[in-house]
């Protein structure tokens, strides 16, 4: 049987505060599209999604790159870069054109475009996308391609991403240092949509919750585009902290405890079962446990008690964010969670009954080649790295330049195919 020819590879790497982790899909002359290879490790050098030691940072990177490089049997030198922290922040520019009436031709959507990029008032902040949503004529939502249309008035969303300037150069450079060129630095939570979202949700809103390890973003979709964004300064390590603490143990026998045994949904015969702290490769002569038992094990209702404690805190967190967005009560709807904090067992039901909202766990779709150890939650984002990439969605700040002459442009769909064509003609 001939291999499988790729025309086209995309390199993706996440930086968390848990775990660095890169993945290289490649995609077929038919479009399909195959994960190749995938790796991760402990990260180093990043807190709360900022790099806080750029030598230890452009290490872990390396690392996560090169394990994935392996797996994959080939190298990649460029890569799409996701971020977590920088201090993200969404809005929607709406701009529109007097049409007068008439047909709508190719160049209006142009002008219409360059005078949105006019429209952008970053205010100081670096621009990470600014991406068209959705057309309008006369007011009118929902127009994909307006192209040989009549309207008096044309219209159209932007979507636009700002961050924090000195996080993300940061960021950049910690890759760059690592070898590698940055195809872009894409917001965490637009990825993780990628992934973890259908188009239905996008277009009739969905709140999409993403707890990492030490921040959880909280965004909410409508229209078909991310409307508003929230990053919580806490994720799934502060309940591990908050287990170490309380037992006196040390923090990878709290991680273990939380993964194994950790639970959001108390049971009935949780304070007869008792857990050891220590794993079968652990060390014996660590720390024994506060409370106890001669087996240095602990009684499995007081751990769930420590995370359900913490996990309130954060659901507390996560309903005022959706609250300010004005998703709650009948505007509110589904709620999706992905990252690694969403892992955790009984997470969903505990979610359900605090928001008073449908929750589901969100994880990567099932693409070929993805290993199962890195089709959880955890690995969401990744995944949707790379299927940002393959999209290729338009950024209208390269409308118009005179590197790449636009002379048709369609809707958003047609945008995308038309300005990867430029691309690959120059």
């Amino acid at each position: 049987m001939a291999a499988t020819r790729f025309t086209r590879y995309f390199g993706a790497v996440n930086t968390g505060s848990f775990r660095i982790s890169a993945m290289i899909m490649g995609q077929t002359e038919s479009g399909e599209l195959q994960v190749l290879g995938s790796g991760h490790r402990a990260s180093n050098g990043i807190k709360r999604g900022y790099v806080t030691d750029m030598a230890a940072a452009t290490y872990a990177i390396r690392d996560a790159v090169e394990r994935a490089e392996k797996n994959a049997g080939t190298s990649v030198q460029s890569v799409w870069v996701g971020c977590a922290g920088a201090g993200l922040a969404s809005q929607v520019a709406k701009v529109e054109i007097d049409i007068g009436g008439r047909r709508i031709e190719e160049e209006d959507i142009e002008h219409l475009l360059i005078a949105a990029r006019d429209t952008i008032q970053p205010d100081g902040r670096m621009v990470l996308h600014a991406q068209p949503a959705h057309y309008t004529l006369d007011g009118a939502h929902g127009v994909a391609n307006p192209k040989g249309l009549h309207a008096e008035r044309l219209g159209v969303d932007i979507h636009v991403m700002l961050a924090d300037g000195a996080p993300v150069r940061n960021l950049t450079e910690a890759v760059q240092n690592a070898h590698l060129d940055v195809e872009a630095v894409v917001a965490a939570p637009l990825a993780a949509g990628y992934a973890c979202l259908s188009e239905e949700e996008r277009e009739l809103g969905v709140a999409l919750v993403e707890i990492g390890g030490e921040v959880t973003n909280v965004a909410v979709y409508a229209a078909g585009m991310l409307l508003g964004l929230r990053a919580l300064p806490y994720g799934s390590g502060d309940i591990t902290d908050a287990i170490a603490s309380a037992f006196g143990i040390r923090r990878f026998q709290a991680e273990r405890l939380k993964c194994v045994s950790g639970s959001a949904i108390a049971s009935p015969t949780d304070h007869r079962e008792m857990i050891p702290v220590n794993g079968p490769g652990d060390d014996q002569a660590g720390p024994v446990a506060r409370g106890a038992d001669d087996k240095n094990r602990v009684a499995r209702a007081e751990l769930v008690s420590i995370v359900t404690q913490h996990l309130s805190r954060l659901t507390d967190e996560i309903g005022r964010a959706l609250k300010s967005m004005g998703f709650s009560g009948v505007r509110g709807g589904q709620v999706v969670m992905t990252g690694g904090g969403a892992e955790l067992a009984g997470l969903a039901e505990f979610a359900q009954g605090a928001l008073g909202m449908p929750v589901r766990i969100g994880r990567p779709p099932a693409l070929t080649g993805l290993p199962e150890a890195h089709a959880t939650p955890g690995f969401a984002t990744l995944a949707g790295l790379c299927l940002y990439a393959a999209d290729d969605p338009v950024d209208i700040r390269s409308i118009g330049e005179p590197s790449a002459p636009i002379t048709r442009l369609g809707g958003a769909l047609g945008l995308s195919r038309l300005w990867r064509a430029l691309k690959e003609g120059f």
